[in-house]
């Protein structure tokens, strides 16, 4: 509604506005000239009964036309066409059953078109439920007047007025006009709202079919998206799987005190630019929904071992004291969950506390409790850092964020840390505790439940190691560096693998000979991993055809794992692999099919 409208206002086209639909547009027109044509015919109508000395027609005829004007005023000042339909309603029920019951005494011609003019009126202008009330507010009346005139005569004191031939035609020449103005007027309204409607549909239809083009786009920007990661992932990952690999290797050879030193360096490089890459394309993962947890078998006293050994070499670099209190009681136990996941968590937290502490103590804490079959674990990590204000506790964990553009500008780093994990905890309903004070530094902590799995006794591992010399092994790898690192590792093992350099030659040589297990890389030339997967199943001989299948890549495909069953293999290693893990998914196989 337009409240910019002056009160002298008489024009249509100020008091119509675009906001309005078709329909409402139509009832404010109908009220606009319809109170001009009513306006006339009831300045007729009053004429004509004054001078035939009709007092209380006189009076009826002067009421409506004052009534008319003053709700003309008020519809060109304040359009408000329902409140104006009401009031009208009214006026012309009372006016309708004032006329039968009282000055005319009778129901004639005029009386059934005013009946009719106001639930047509009442419908159109109100909709179903207004009209139907309407409708039976002057309907019931005058089916009682016809009825009780029928049986016994209508009879009041006061005589019934009488008018002549005029004034009827021009009641009932006003009544016909209104009733043929209110259907032709409401039926092109509807012709035109139809047509809006179509309009609105062809529209809506143009819209979808840009939508579906869009989501089109969307879908191949986020496969393109994919494969770039997936393609980058193995580029940066390969070159890495070699150094990581080699110094594991050199590690495994007991090498001198200054040797181990250069590779616990040449390692934890290493291991902190995977660390990068693993949190760009988890956050990846995680933005998009499709970061999958595993479920596994780890030594949770070995894992927070390892995350804090690497660390713990850079805190001492700095002059900072590092403090490490895990429970010994976690190392007789083997626990079932993420590892991966679990140490991602604890690098971030443990390498902020690092990177934002210049001096004093960082501790890291591993405590837990027994809560009926699972194991309750509490993490802390503490420090004498720089410490944030309260109120940039919820901005540090968002992405690419920190506690202000001087931080990163002193300390550095890519602010997907924090972010990381938060979202990694909060995928598996875990909560993030933080307390901080600015100046003296912050704490972290957070609980995870995990289920107890067997505890592996000592030695046996090193029996099934030494039990692994017979086994008969087929690798499918294309680059002569994993080859040479795959050699290399295997042999500690007591494994004497053969090599096929592309899918081809792996399916011929599965074919002719009987292998225990086959290391598959994923990306080869001639013929992929999966291809040559696919191909092997289909084998007619069953034992060959059911060859136990570890899947290797350095690829990051976030659907990697329902490509790796669709194709019928086993278990996925992703590259750089630690070669516990390696062993371990080797030998669950092999006692799996002996």
């Amino acid at each position: 509604m337009n409240k910019d409208i002056s009160f002298f206002n008489l024009s249509i086209h100020k008091i119509l506005t675009k906001e309005q639909s078709a329909l409402d547009k139509a009832r404010i027109r109908l009220l606009y000239y319809g109170f001009w044509i009513v306006g006339v015919a009831v300045a007729g109508l009053f004429t004509s009964v004054y001078f035939q000395r009709q007092t209380l027609l006189s009076i009826t005829a002067g009421i409506l036309f004052i009534s008319f004007l003053a709700l003309f005023k008020y519809l060109t000042y304040r359009p408000n066409w329902k409140q104006i339909s009401h009031i009208l309603l009214v006026i012309g029920s009372i006016v309708n059953i004032n006329t039968i019951f009282i000055a005319l005494q009778k129901v004639d011609i005029i009386t059934v078109q005013v009946l009719l003019l106001i639930v047509l009126f009442s419908y159109y202008m109100l909709g179903q439920g207004w009209g139907l009330f309407y409708s039976l507010l002057n309907v019931i009346p005058v089916m009682v007047f016809l009825v009780i005139y029928y049986f016994n005569g209508y009879f009041i004191a006061l005589p019934p007025e009488t008018i002549d031939q005029s004034t009827t035609i021009i009641g009932v020449f006003t009544n016909f006009i209104l009733i043929v103005y209110i259907h032709s007027h409401f039926y092109g309204a509807f012709l035109s709202n139809i047509d809006e409607l179509n309009a609105t549909g062809e529209k809506q239809q143009q819209l979808n079919k840009e939508l579906g083009l869009a989501m089109q786009k969307a879908e191949e920007s986020s496969r393109i998206k994919s494969d770039f990661l997936a393609t980058m992932s193995h580029e940066i990952r390969t070159p890495l799987n070699a150094i990581i690999g080699m110094s594991n290797v050199m590690l495994m050879n007991n090498p001198r005190t200054d040797q181990k030193e250069n590779l616990d360096v040449l390692k934890l490089s290493g291991n902190s630019l995977m660390a990068i890459v693993n949190d760009v394309l988890d956050f990846n993962k995680i933005e998009s929904g499709q970061l999958v947890f595993e479920k596994r078998k780890f030594n949770l006293f070995e894992l927070v071992q390892n995350v804090c050994a690497a660390e713990k070499l850079k805190a001492e670099e700095k002059g900072v004291i590092f403090s490490l209190k895990v429970d010994p009681l976690l190392n007789s136990k083997l626990l079932i969950g993420d590892p991966v996941r679990l140490g991602q968590v604890l690098f971030n937290l443990v390498g902020n506390a690092i990177k934002f502490t210049r001096e004093g103590t960082i501790w890291v804490r591993a405590s837990f409790y027994e809560n009926n079959d699972l194991l309750t674990v509490n993490f802390v990590v503490k420090d004498t850092g720089i410490g944030m204000n309260q109120s940039h506790l919820e901005s540090i964990f968002e992405p690419f964020t920190q506690e202000s553009i001087t931080t990163t500008r002193r300390y550095g780093g890519t602010g997907m840390g924090l972010a990381i994990v938060k979202r990694l905890l909060e995928l598996q309903g875990l909560h993030m505790n933080v307390a901080s004070k600015l100046g003296k530094g912050s704490e972290f902590s957070f609980s995870m439940d995990f289920q107890v799995a067997e505890v592996v006794k000592p030695g046996a591992l090193q029996q099934e190691v030494e039990s692994l010399a017979s086994l008969k092994m087929l690798i499918a790898e294309d680059n002569p560096v994993n080859v040479l690192l795959m050699k290399k590792l295997l042999s500690k093992w007591h494994i004497v693998p053969l090599i096929a350099g592309n899918g081809v030659e792996a399916v011929e040589m599965a074919k002719n000979d009987d292998f225990d297990i086959i290391l598959m890389d994923l990306q080869m030339p001639v013929m992929n991993g999966f291809d040559a997967a696919v191909e092997i199943r289909r084998l007619p001989d069953a034992r060959k055809a059911n060859t136990p299948i570890i899947a290797l890549s350095a690829a990051a495909m976030t659907d990697i794992n329902d490509q790796i069953t669709g194709a019928g293999m086993n278990d996925y290693v992703s590259k750089p692999f630690k070669p516990k893990d390696l062993l371990e998914k080797i030998q669950t196989l092999v006692a799996a099919v002996h």
